[in-house]
């Protein structure tokens, strides 16, 4: 089962509260480091300053070391309210002397005589802070030589690392939490306009392809709502496409596949078989018209300017292109009794092209030269290079009246009185392949005064 995409929300409230509980959880560590560290530094001075007054009651004593401290002294100096105190007074050659004996710290190398030296132990069961000092001996005052060693608890220490843990956590906890809170407002308040602009989007009907208009949203999602609406927009216009294909082709195939299904039926009841016969050659031509018709909105559809958008031109000879499609109607046109010509250039005419579309125009142009042009008429194609290049068919059917001219490059646009059989679409392609290669399309009075000229003129040549 696929799994639920996470919300951007969540995944901005994640990645900002994530660094925030890290930053705080690492804060924690370092403030208790440092509350550890003062607490020790402090309560170490205190610890030395029992260890100095010892030693400046130190005496000899028999050839040994003794403590000339009054018992009310020793009990105010070794007394506290929190901790226990310990001492141990012994010689320099490390003969205990007073107090109890209390654990030795390893002796390290390089220690001079008159600096303390701090470690952990254990007395009693209980942990301890000790301090060690070396005295020297003193001639003036008459002190021996002796090592002064003072042990106490640590429930002060801890204590006032935790207060100043606490002291410290708990405003930064507080103010990570109104952080926390103020983020929270923004990302809501930040992500607002999307929240619109989807409410926005989902109320919209299915036919409505216009742009999405939304003024508010960040300028991080610009770009996404301009390629949203360019997604839509080019969808707009392949539905508008495809439903203008439809709408054409239920307007031309319905006349001729009603008029075949009459004659299938005509067929079905007819005993006669030259009756019969003449049925069944009837229906054949209705479906060589429908199979035409089927083409032609086929090549309509295939060169409609948003499906041709992605059209590959390369350089294309016009000149032999036009001279081979013209060679092709000849047959038809002596069929006719017509007079099938071709002027075309003494080099070659190169444009960029696609060489399919532009067979099917120039198609599309003769073929509407042939059928309207009467027996022993002229079609004429030709092929001119110069300032431009063009590609022209003159005809000698009806002259179309001016007013006209530019309707009939319209679908199924037919002249009153037009008698051809036709579907009226192809002009219609031979236009919209115009279109799709920069070139433009019309239609002329004919330079000899009798019929039509359709000149298709095309960009600068491209070069040999």
């Amino acid at each position: 089962m696929p799994r639920e995409p996470q919300k951007l929300r969540s995944q901005l409230l994640t990645w900002l509260f994530i660094p925030l509980l890290l930053l705080l959880i690492i804060d924690t560590f370092v403030s208790y480091w440092v509350a550890v560290e003062f607490s020790r530094r402090a309560y170490d001075r205190s610890l030395a300053e029992i260890a100095r007054e010892i030693s400046l009651h130190l005496k000899e004593s028999a050839g040994g070391v003794a403590l000339d401290l009054p018992p009310d002294s020793r009990q105010i100096l070794l007394t506290d309210p929190e901790d226990r105190i310990h001492f141990e007074v012994s010689g320099p050659d490390g003969r205990f002397a007073e107090g109890e004996p209390l654990p030795h710290a390893e002796e390290p190398a390089g220690v001079a005589r008159g600096e303390e030296r701090y470690f952990e132990a254990v007395v009693r069961g209980a942990s301890v802070r000790v301090v060690e000092l070396r005295v020297e001996a003193d001639s003036v005052t008459a002190r021996p030589a002796a090592i002064v060693r003072v042990a106490e608890t640590q429930l002060k220490r801890r204590a006032l690392a935790r207060e100043i843990l606490l002291s410290v956590v708990i405003p930064q906890a507080l103010i990570i939490l109104v952080a926390g809170i103020v983020v929270w407002i923004g990302v809501m308040q930040g992500l607002s306009p999307l929240e619109r602009l989807r409410l926005a989007v989902a109320a919209r009907s299915h036919r409505d392809w216009s742009p999405i208009v939304a003024d508010d949203v960040p300028a991080e999602v610009r770009p996404l709502l301009d390629s949203i609406n360019d997604l839509v927009g080019r969808l707009d216009r392949a539905l508008t496409l495809q439903n203008r294909f439809i709408s054409d082709a239920a307007h031309q195939l319905k006349t001729p596949v009603t008029v075949l299904k009459a004659q299938l039926e005509v067929a079905l009841r007819e005993d006669d078989p030259e009756r019969l016969r003449l049925a069944l050659v009837t229906a054949q031509t209705g479906l060589e018209r429908l199979s035409r018709v089927v083409s032609q909105l086929l090549s309509l559809a295939r060169n409609e300017p948003e499906a041709a958008r992605e059209v590959a031109l390369a350089p294309v000879d016009l000149n032999a292109l036009a001279l081979d499609v013209s060679q092709g109607w000849v047959p038809e046109a002596l069929r006719k009794r017509i007079d099938m010509g071709f002027e075309g250039s003494d080099r070659p005419v190169m444009i960029r092209g696609e060489d399919s579309r532009l067979r099917v125009m120039l198609d599309n142009l003769v073929d509407n030269a042939v059928r309207y042009t009467p027996d022993g008429g002229h079609v004429t194609v030709r092929v001119s290079a110069g300032l431009d290049t063009v590609l022209e068919v003159s005809d000698d059917g009806p002259r179309i009246p001016s007013e006209e001219r530019q309707r009939v490059f319209e679908r199924f646009h037919r002249l009153l009185g037009n008698t051809q059989a036709g579907s009226g679409l192809g002009l219609s392609i031979a236009r919209e392949i115009a279109r799709v290669h920069g070139a433009t399309i019309e239609l002329r009075e004919d330079a000899d005064g009798v019929g039509n000229a359709f000149r298709v003129t095309f960009p600068q040549p491209a070069p040999d």
